[in-house]
């Protein structure tokens, strides 16, 4: 059976063999292939344009086998590609194959979130299930999607104000939504919090303690009358005897789990205005839908639109044991990665790759295609998948219902590849009256 260092060795000797250079020494410390550093961007360091560039490369050299490369950082990664690789990832239990929590984790010392996005092992798995209970994951409709369209369709008006739509609003009219659907009505306007949150997106760490606590404090105030409808009231009285979900900070990522929407929003948009036949299916949708938050039309859109441009371009495990992948080992503590954006795009094992196509939604089986993972799959599966699907969709529901979208920046090929990126703060929709 081949180790690790096995696999890293011959690697390294094939390279320097095509350089046309003097064989290593064997003694040599054994090290991760790095050609994937020497093209432009790879995974996790560039844009998936050129990261799709080092990827096809990979494959080229290495066939679709499990390559252990390292990034410009100097992170190592052990990247699966075959299908066989992709069921495993997504089949291996979280004790086997753990979440890496995101960086926005790191850097509060003692007073790291507790909520499901920042744990690890078995209490991730306990904080799960009760996340789940209050996102009623797998639930096309929430059971609070009354009171949650409501919200959705009195901030609507700030998207149509005047004639451009661009992300500033937004963004403006998805967190007032969000802050109402998970902390209640009296927080729509708590811009205060809402800059606390933008802080700890992207602040340095002594300052992300200093307004993490006030943004736990705030966040409080307003759980303390939260009513059942709301995701703060709903953990907060669901039963949990061991006391493994704190409300409070869970709240805290599910405000932050909201900032996604925006830029899906206006992605959504952008291509149903690049495609005049669909953007008229999904309003005649919208104009007759009733408040029951299906649409299923414009949330196969939404999908779409992030199968095209997910939000998570790139899924990683750590393993939590040694591990074996076809026949070498690997040590505990190695990061996996299943290069999700690529891999979506992959015009070997994906029909139309480049092409906003979002019937391909309407097969049952879509949803559970590992080829395509807008929200992953197996137990990493987001538990707000349908709770952000009905959000999204009911916000271009309301755009569409009264508004035509005339014109738009960045302008899109209808037939052609769509780009490999696209910036929602480059988005300009122009809308007219129907």
């Amino acid at each position: 059976m081949r180790t690790v260092q096995g696999a890293a060795l011959d690697g390294l000797r094939a390279r320097v063999r095509a350089l046309g250079a003097e064989a290593p020494d064997r003694r040599t410390p054994p090290a991760a292939p790095t050609f994937g550093a020497r093209l432009r961007g790879f995974v996790s360091t560039g844009t998936p344009r050129a990261s799709a560039a080092a990827l096809r490369a990979l494959k080229a050299r290495r066939g679709d086998g499990p390559a252990l490369v390292r990034t410009r950082s100097g992170r190592t990664f052990l990247v699966v590609l075959d299908p066989l690789d992709l069921h495993r990832f997504y089949a291996e239990p979280v004790s086997l194959l753990a979440a890496d929590p995101p960086e926005k984790c790191r850097g509060l010392g003692p007073e790291e979130p507790a909520g499901i996005g920042c744990s690890r092992g078995e209490l991730r798995a306990q904080r799960r299930r009760i996340n789940e209970e209050a996102l009623a994951a797998g639930v096309p409709v929430h059971p609070s999607c009354g009171a949650f369209l409501a919200a959705v369709a009195e901030e609507a008006p700030h998207l149509t104000a005047t004639r451009v739509l661009d992300l500033v609003r937004a963004r403006h009219a998805v967190h007032r939504a969000a802050r109402r659907i998970v902390l209640g009505d009296a927080a729509a306007s708590d811009e205060e919090l809402g800059g606390w949150l933008r802080q700890l997106r992207g602040g340095r760490a002594r300052a992300a303690r200093t307004v993490y606590g006030r943004t736990l404090a705030r966040i409080q105030e307003y759980a303390a009358h939260a009513d059942d409808g709301t995701l703060v009231g709903r953990a907060t009285r669901r039963s949990d005897p061991a006391g493994a979900l704190d409300p409070l900070r869970q709240a805290h990522h599910w405000l932050l789990a909201m900032d996604a929407v925006p830029g899906t929003l206006l992605r959504t948009l952008l291509l149903l205005g690049a495609h005049p036949a669909e953007q008229d299916t999904a309003a005649a949708e919208a104009t007759r839908g009733g408040t029951d938050g299906e649409l299923p039309r414009l949330r196969a859109c939404v999908r779409e639109s992030l199968r095209l441009f997910p939000v998570v371009p790139d899924l990683i495990r750590v393993t939590r044991a040694e591990t074996e992948w076809r026949g070498v080992r690997y040590p505990a503590g190695t990061s996996v990665l299943l290069p999700a954006a690529f891999l979506q795009r992959d015009p070997e094992r994906v029909p139309a790759a480049h092409v906003f196509v979002p019937g391909r939604w309407k097969n049952p089986d879509a949803d559970r295609d590992i080829r395509i993972a807008p929200f992953s799959h197996g137990g990493g599966r987001c538990p707000g998948d349908q709770l952000g699907l009905m959000i999204t969709a009911a916000f271009c529901a309301e755009v569409l219902r009264g508004h035509r979208l005339a014109g738009a920046r960045p302008v899109l090929d209808p037939v052609g590849p769509l780009p490999a990126t696209l910036d929602p703060g480059t988005i300009r929709l122009t809308l007219t009256r129907r």
